[in-house]
C-alpha cells in the first residue's frame, strides 16, 4: 500500500515522507488532485499560517478532491497545521474557513499564566480514548510540539488526547477515517514512529 502526502507548497513535508520511509512505507508525495482522490491513504502534514495553507489547497485544486477521498473512506492523517486545516474555522490572523471536515474551530493560546507562545517542544499526552492510533503507545508519552493555534472541536467525542499548557488542549482527534496529531509524529523519536505505523496499519 502507498501512503500518500499532500504536497500544498507548505514546510515540514519532506520529514514527513522521510519518517514514512523509514518504517519502510512506499511513498507518493504530490499535489496533483487526481492523485489524492485515487490514494489508499492521505497524510495531510504542514507548518505555517492556516489562511495560506487553505490558499494553496484551493490553488491547487486539493480541497475537493481531499474532502471526495474522505467521504469514500479514504483514512486521512492531519498533522499539526493539516489537523487544524481539518476544522470549520480558524481565528489565525482573521476568520479562515477550513476543510470543514470536523465540526470546530482553531483558537490561539490564551495570552495568561505565564504561557509561552509560540508552544515548543516535547510534552506529554493524555489519551482520553484508546484508539488504534495509539496502539502500544502509553499514556503520558512525549511527543514533540511547535504550535501557536489548536483545535476546539463541537463535539468532544473526537478528541482522543489531549496536552497541558498553560490550559488543557486537544492534542488528537479521531472522527471515522479522519484522524489528527497536533504533534509532529515524524519528530517524535519511537513514541511518534509507532503512531505513524498504526496509521499506516488501520
Amino acid at each position: 500500500m502507498t501512503i500518500t502526502v499532500i504536497d500544498y507548497g507548505v514546510g515540514n513535508l519532506r520529514s514527513v515522507v522521510k519518517a514514512l520511509e523509514f518504517i519502510s512505507c512506499q511513498v507518493r508525495l504530490t499535489s496533483d488532485p487526481n492523485e489524492v482522490a485515487q490514494a489508499d491513504k492521505l497524510v495531510l502534514p504542514g507548518v505555517g499560517a492556516f489562511g495560506a495553507g487553505m490558499e494553496n489547497l484551493r490553488r491547487l485544486g486539493l480541497v475537493e478532491a481531499i474532502c471526495d477521498a474522505v467521504k469514500r473512506g479514504t483514512p486521512l492523517l492531519g498533522i499539526c497545521l493539516g489537523l487544524q486545516l481539518l476544522f470549520d474555522e480558524s481565528e489565525e490572523m482573521g476568520r479562515y474557513e477550513g476543510l470543514k471536515l470536523v465540526r470546530g474551530k482553531v483558537v490561539r493560546f490564551p495570552e495568561r499564566n505565564g504561557i509561552r507562545i509560540p508552544h515548543m517542544g516535547w510534552n506529554a499526552l493524555r489519551i482520553r480514548k484508546r484508539e488504534p492510533l495509539f496502539a502500544n503507545v502509553p499514556d503520558k508519552a512525549m511527543v514533540y510540539f511547535v504550535h501557536s493555534y489548536f483545535p476546539v472541536p463541537d463535539d468532544a467525542s473526537v478528541i482522543a488526547a489531549t496536552t497541558e499548557h498553560g490550559v488543557e488542549f486537544v492534542s488528537a482527534i479521531v472522527l471515522d477515517n479522519i484522524f489528527g496529531t497536533q504533534f509532529h509524529p515524524e519528530k517524535s523519536s519511537k513514541i511518534g514512529l509507532q503512531i505513524l505505523s498504526n496509521f499506516v496499519a488501520l
